[in-house]
């Protein structure tokens, strides 16, 4: 699977979903600071998911109605970074296809998956 981590992901979910096979772009190393339209836009072209702790995706894909395919929002505060690595991969692992063209809320018990199109 394609993603882009945006830079409010933790790192070490970056590397669990790397080891896990999966192509990663992550911005904290490609492209530091850009702004949100950006990394959706970078998203769509890398043809990738977008995976962010940051709810303003969800304004952007419903509100403003701006192409996705697919993004997911880690609310996992207060977890230990490699814990959260192990949610993300095993939802990833479990969900990935439901997730496409989807907006995808992960937490420590659920995921939520609505379709976006």
């Amino acid at each position: 699977m394609n993603l882009v981590a945006d830079e409010s992901v933790d790192r070490p979910i970056v590397e669990q979903l790397r080891r896990d096979g999966h192509h990663v772009v992550f911005i904290a190393e490609v492209a530091s600071g850009v702004d949100d339209d950006t990394v959706l836009k970078m998203a769509n072209e890398e043809s990738a998911m977008l995976l962010t702790s940051d709810k303003d995706f969800g304004e952007l894909v419903y509100r403003l109605r701006l192409h996705t395919l697919g993004v997911v929002l880690l609310r996992l505060a207060g977890i230990p970074p490699e814990q959260k690595a192990e949610i993300v991969s095993l939802a990833v692992k479990k969900h990935y296809a439901e997730m496409q063209n989807s907006f995808t809320v992960i937490t420590a018990g659920m995921v939520r998956i609505r379709q976006t199109h």
